[in-house]
């Protein structure tokens, strides 16, 4: 099923609130309309995954079910609110194996769960759509579960992102970003040069992982304390809201298809 996806007043106020003195709004659409293909990071640019079931929950939950494992305390102590950073840790301190294993399929069942209140991005379900209608490919390319991703999408009645094109967390953490691992996926499942490809991401490994495969980057940053986050790491485009990438698609379709109608989520799908 498609959700219908319009175009409204309310983006007026996201213009102005995504574009900055240095004018990386229009940064962000320039390498937009350059792009044949986007890579969407998933918790950030696509929606909250956590919104209703928080992450530190998460955290500390995987943190229990780990030391019923076994798991060393001392390697659980130090405490953390993000769940990805504990899989890490776990990963590092002891490789692939058991322990490692079990902590993945834990913090897999919990994204599961997540994706179910999930809540969108801003505007991002209407930029995939416009995306679709406007001839670019997409991809997912997140440290996140490819299930979770699956599960978020099917919810919301998307159809563009089909399970080919999602490319998530593996059995082995260290190939999380910022490993271009899952980049590499993408440009391969799209036949997409990394030149001729763009990612939209919000977070410092994202970058970090767009950059060593070449790939152009445009951060999604919300407030400042991201946007210095992503310029520390070499990002130089970033944007506050999504609004100015979908009015970008969205012209495009324009200029193919004048007179064009309200875009529907998957309408290619």
């Amino acid at each position: 099923m498609t959700t219908p996806v319009t175009a409204t007043a309310s983006g007026a106020d996201d213009v102005s609130s995504g574009r900055d003195a240095d004018g990386t709004e229009a940064d962000a659409a320039a390498l937009l309309s350059a792009a044949h293909c986007v890579l969407f990071d998933f918790d950030g640019p696509l929606c909250d995954l956590f919104a209703g079931r928080p992450a530190a929950g998460v955290a500390a939950r995987l943190a229990e079910a780990l030391r019923v494992f076994g798991c060393d305390p001392e390697v659980l102590a130090a405490g953390t609110d993000d769940p990805l950073a504990l899989l890490q840790r776990i990963a590092k301190h002891y490789g692939d194996g058991p322990a490692t294993d079990h902590a993945e399929r834990c913090l897999t069942a919990e994204e599961a769960e997540a994706a179910d209140s999930a809540t969108p991005t801003k505007h991002a379900l209407e930029l995939i759509g416009a995306l679709d209608t406007g001839g670019w490919r997409q991809a997912v390319t997140t440290n996140n579960s490819p299930g979770a991703v699956a599960r978020f999408l099917r919810r919301h009645g998307s159809a563009v992102l089909t399970d080919e094109h999602i490319h998530g967390r593996t059995s082995d953490p260290a190939l999380l970003k910022p490993d271009p691992h899952c980049l590499v996926r993408a440009l391969e499942s799209t036949g997409t040069a990394a030149a001729a490809a763009v990612m939209l991401g919000d977070s410092p490994a994202d970058c970090l992982a767009a950059k060593a495969v070449g790939v152009p980057f445009i951060g999604y940053a919300v407030n400042e304390r991201k946007r210095r986050a992503l310029e520390d790491v070499g990002s130089r485009c970033s944007v506050r809201s999504l609004w100015g990438l979908f009015e970008t698609a969205r012209q495009r379709v324009q200029l193919k298809e004048p007179g064009v109608g309200p875009l529907p989520v998957g309408l290619r799908g």
